[in-house]
C-alpha cells in the first residue's frame, strides 16, 4: 500500500484563492534525486503571485520554493550524500546542461523556465506529485509545502550543525536572491545604497549590504515597523514614502548626486521607477521584485542615455556558488538568520495563515514554517 503524507495543495487561483491540507502520494526520489523530510518552508510573495493567479501555473499545484530538512532516501547515482545529512535546496534548480549552466549563469537556466516554472515539472516531464487517485499535481519548484520533498541532488547543499534547520530554509530564495542582487551591483565599501521595500528579499539586501559589503543603508518603506526592523538589520537612514518622497530625499542625503546603486525589492511600476531616478549618474538600478506576467514599467530615455545609468534584471542566484557562501557567512556569524528570520509558525496547518498575514503585510522579513518537530 503506497505511503501518505501531508501536504498544502493550491486547488484554485486568484481572489479568493483555495489552499486545502490533504493527504497525498508520498513520493519517491529517482535516479540523481534525494527524498527529504522537511524540517522547514518558506513562505514567499512569489508563491502568493501564484496563489493569487498573477503568475499563471498549472493546478493543482504544491507551492513552496524554500525548503531545508533531514535526507531520507537517496535515489539511483547519488554521491556525497546519504540518509541523515542536514540539507537546504533553492528555488532554481539547475539542470547542468543547458547553455546558460555551461557558461555558469545557473539563475538563466532554460530547463528549469521551460519545464518548473511553466509546466510545474521537473526535467524528464514528469511531477512527483500524486493525489491518492494517481492524478497529478505540479509542483512549484520542489513542492516544499509537503511533509517530504524529492529534489535533484545537483540543488542539494549540507547546511552546518551550529545553524538552525528550520530557518535556514529561507536562504533558498530571500537570501540567495538578495545576495546575488548585491553581488550583480558590484558594491564597494564606502558605497551608498537604497533599497525599496523592506520584505523578505528587500530586508536581505540590508543585512548583506551593510555587514558583507560595507555600505551606507538607506531603506525605503511604507510601514515604520519594518523601517524599524530595516534599521536592526544595519539601515543608517530610512525613508517613509506615505510621508515624503523618496526619490527628493535620497537626494538630499547624497548630497544631490543619488545613491550609487538603488535595489527595487517590490516589482511595483511607481518604485522601480523611483529606484532609477535615485541612483547617479553612472549608477545601478537592480530589478529583483517580481510582479504581474503582463506588468511594465517606463523610464525616462534621454535622463537614462545622458547620465549613464544601468538598469540591471537580477533573478535569484548562482546557486552551486552563492548557497556555500551564504552557509559560511552565516556558520561564522558575518550574516544573522535570527535577523533575516523574525516569524516562524508551527506546523503545515499553518501555512495559509503564514500566506495571508504575509498578503496583509503582517510579517517582517521572510517568514519560516517549522513543518517537522524532529528539527
Amino acid at each position: 500500500m503506497s505511503e501518505l503524507m501531508r501536504a498544502v495543495v493550491l486547488e484554485k487561483a486568484g481572489s479568493p484563492y483555495v489552499l486545502q491540507i490533504k493527504n497525498i502520494l508520498k513520493p519517491k526520489p529517482r535516479r540523481g534525486e534525494v527524498l527529504i523530510k522537511v524540517c522547514g518552508a518558506g513562505v514567499c510573495h512569489s508563491d502568493l503571485h501564484v496563489a493569487l493567479g498573477e503568475i499563471p501555473f498549472p493546478i493543482p499545484a504544491v507551492l513552496g520554493h524554500e525548503v531545508s530538512g533531514v535526507i531520507e532516501e537517496v535515489g539511483e547515482g547519488v554521491e556525497g550524500f546519504q540518509r541523515g545529512d542536514r540539507v537546504v535546496a533553492t528555488f532554481i534548480i539547475p539542470c547542468g546542461e543547458c547553455y546558460y549552466c555551461r557558461i555558469g549563469r545557473e539563475d538563466l537556466c532554460e530547463k528549469f523556465y521551460n519545464y518548473n516554472r511553466l509546466k510545474g515539472v521537473y526535467f524528464d516531464g514528469d511531477t512527483r506529485l500524486r493525489d491518492v487517485d494517481g492524478s497529478p499535481i505540479y509542483m512549484y519548484s520542489m513542492g516544499a509545502w509537503a511533509e517530504y520533498s524529492v529534489i535533484p541532488v545537483r540543488d542539494v547543499f549540507k547546511v552546518p550543525p551550529n545553524l538552525p534547520l528550520d530557518k535556514v530554509s529561507v536562504i533558498g530564495c530571500a537570501v540567495m536572491t538578495a545576495f546575488g542582487a548585491c553581488r550583480n551591483a558590484s558594491l564597494s565599501p564606502g558605497e551608498t545604497i537604497v533599497v525599496y521595500g523592506i520584505g523578505g528579499v528587500g530586508s536581505s539586501v540590508v543585512h548583506i549590504a551593510k555587514r558583507v559589503y560595507g555600505v551606507r543603508v538607506i531603506a525605503v518603506d511604507i510601514d515604520d515597523n519594518k523601517l524599524d526592523y530595516a534599521t536592526k538589520l544595519g539601515a543608517d537612514y530610512v525613508i517613509n514614502s506615505r510621508r515624503e518622497d523618496p526619490v527628493s530625499t535620497v537626494l538630499k542625503l547624497t548630497n544631490g548626486r543619488g545613491a550609487d546603486a538603488a535595489f527595487e525589492a517590490i516589482g511595483l511600476p511607481l518604485t522601480i521607477s523611483q529606484a532609477i531616478k535615485s541612483v547617479r549618474a553612472g549608477g545601478r538600478a537592480v530589478i529583483i521584485g517580481l510582479s504581474r506576467s503582463d506588468a511594465e514599467a517606463s523610464f525616462n530615455i534621454n535622463a537614462l542615455v545622458r547620465r549613464g545609468v544601468q538598469i540591471i534584471g537580477s533573478y535569484g542566484g548562482i546557486p552551486s556558488r552563492d548557497i556555500p557562501a551564504i552557509l559560511d557567512l552565516l556558520s561564522r556569524g558575518v550574516l544573522n538568520i535570527d535577523y533575516i528570520v523574525q516569524n516562524v509558525y508551527e506546523g503545515i496547518d499553518e501555512i495559509p495563515r503564514a500566506l495571508k498575514e504575509l498578503e496583509q503585510g503582517k510579517v517582517l522579513g521572510r517568514p519560516a514554517v517549522r513543518i517537522s518537530r524532529e528539527c
